[in-house]
């Protein structure tokens, strides 16, 4: 049974209940439904605790996609703790400060793809950082231009919103893709897009803020470079 992703409807959910479906061999546990952000995009997995109807919880260090059934999310404990079983019912109960973060810079990071508009070569987010490659041939960027340009999209207060369009639309529209490296999450002939007010529209399958002003300030605090045509720029939150 697939996996519900309730962080795809509500990203500000931070418990539910849920049901063991099953547990793998290493200890990873399957459930009917999930706030877990499962790692992907360059977004890393969700950490948190599954509380038990005993009042003992199980400390969750990340989850991932089941690598034999990418429908189903697997939340891995971390070391040394109580396993589960299935048909057990559990509180799953989310890092919210952590996903925050994540959430915070992953949205900003869509507004760094509007400041530099060249094809994004890679990317990831982190707890408070994260940082995109760009195909740019030619040097000379300036991270307190690039800050100066990204806080001002930051102060739009623009809202943030998704929708759904089919494969075959996604395929009429290539314009809409701009990561070369991460490819917008396909397999269930539709895909979703993240709307930031009038300023970005790409695929993306991660979570983020719902207003702009959530982000806060933003520094650009490197610029490295990572081939002849490929320049690295991170960014934290202020």
């Amino acid at each position: 049974m697939a996996t519900e992703l309730l962080f795809r409807d509500d990203a500000y959910l931070t418990e539910t209940q849920a049901t063991v479906e099953a547990v793998n061999e290493r200890g990873g546990i399957v459930l009917d439904r999930t706030v877990f952000y499962a790692t992907g995009g360059g977004q890393p997995g969700d950490a948190g605790s599954l509380r038990r109807e005993d009042g003992s919880t199980i400390a969750i260090g990340t989850a991932i996609y089941d690598p034999e059934d990418k429908s189903r999310v697997i939340h891995v404990p971390l070391e040394g703790q109580s396993l589960s079983r299935p048909g057990e019912s559990v509180t799953v109960v989310l890092d919210w400060e952590r996903r925050l973060k994540r959430m915070r810079i992953h949205t900003a990071l869509h507004l760094l793809s509007v400041v530099l508009s060249y094809p994004v070569t890679g990317g990831a987010i982190g707890d408070g950082d994260g940082r995109l490659d760009f195909d740019i041939p030619e040097g000379g960027l300036d991270k307190a231009e690039i800050a100066d340009k990204l806080n001002a999209l930051v102060a739009r207060n623009a809202d943030v919103s998704e929708s759904w369009i089919t494969d075959a639309e996604l395929d009429a529209n290539p314009g809409l893709v701009k990561t070369m490296s991460v490819k917008p999450p396909r397999g269930s002939g539709r895909v979703r897009l993240v709307a930031i007010g009038d300023i970005d529209l790409q695929p993306c399958g991660g979570t983020h803020v719902r207003n702009t002003a959530e982000i806060g300030l933003v520094a650009v605090t490197d610029i490295e470079k990572k081939g002849k045509q490929n320049r690295r720029v991170r960014i934290a939150l202020a």
